[in-house]
């Protein structure tokens, strides 16, 4: 059973420090970040059966893919946390000769991070081949990918889409960021993507919708798609955020999908994020 408390404290605590993350060197994406934090908090604290003794091949355990790379302060964040590598190194994000990039990069041989990711589109292709790739080895274990909203006007995802269901590929767990902002402003300003629900189910996905930003909510629905695997339909998790969430000023608009907090903007996020688990 999922400690509930404590997984929100993580989830503050994680918010926290993506945003003293960005500040620090002045660039990032801290919006979609604080968005998915949840998420993030309940994937790899309670949902996902994986070991910190990371290598690449990921063999009998939960893999987990990002999509949407620029997301990356949450999901080092969370590495960091959950005893990937030393939460100090946090404060070397985006800094020269850093292994935290603003894109996760694989180069660099950060712990976690098993594919470079921010060339929006490439993430489902690619959680799809592990899946199957555990097919052949025997291993029973789940495959997780998270894209975002926008990435949704890519061509390659309805590639990946229609090969999953084509092959049965019944042991991925793919979960859309569905904020409804974009870069340039609003999803449906920019290229609206109308009925999301009704694509992913044509296309022949089980599609579950979600409440990302309740925690209680966010791992009862990774505990559902979970038991809905390994019935020879691929899943997605529609899950609903709120851009920024936790910091009041950011909520909801796309102006903070790429910018980041100054000296007051901080003190007034951290002001709203109570230290929980220690600052890094």
């Amino acid at each position: 059973m999922a400690n509930l408390e404590l997984l929100k404290k993580t989830a503050t605590q994680i918010r926290r420090d993506i945003v003293r993350m960005v500040h620090a060197c002045q660039s990032g994406h801290p919006g979609g970040s604080l968005g998915c934090t949840d998420f993030f908090v309940a994937l790899y604290f309670h949902a996902m059966k994986h070991n910190t003794a990371f290598t690449m091949e990921g063999r009998n355990e939960d893999l987990f893919f990002l999509s949407n790379g620029h997301i990356s302060p949450v999901f080092y964040a969370t590495l960091a946390r959950a005893g990937y590598f030393d939460l100090k190194e946090l404060a070397t994000f985006r800094k020269i000769d850093s292994r935290l990039q603003g894109h996760p990069t694989t180069h660099e041989d950060l712990p976690g991070v098993r594919v470079a990711s921010g060339s929006l589109g490439q993430g489902l292709s690619v959680a799809l081949g592990a899946a199957q790739a555990k097919k052949l080895n025997g291993d029973g274990h789940l495959v997780y990918v998270l894209m975002g909203d926008g990435e949704q006007q890519e061509g390659q995802i309805w590639e990946a889409a229609m090969y999953a269901a084509h092959n049965q590929i019944d042991n991925v767990i793919a979960t859309i960021d569905y904020n409804g902002q974009q870069i340039d402003g609003s999803l449906k300003d920019v290229l609206d993507l109308k009925d999301l629900k009704a694509k992913w189910q044509s296309f022949g996905w089980r599609v579950i919708e979600s409440q990302g930003n309740k925690m209680e909510e966010v791992v009862a629905t990774l505990e559902k798609a979970k038991n809905l695997t390994g019935q020879g339909v691929p899943i997605l998790n529609l899950m609903r955020t709120e851009m920024g969430f936790g910091v009041d000023y950011m909520m909801g608009s796309h102006k903070w999908h790429g910018v980041a907090p100054n000296d007051d903007e901080l003190k007034r996020a951290l002001a709203q994020l109570e230290e929980t688990l220690g600052d890094y």
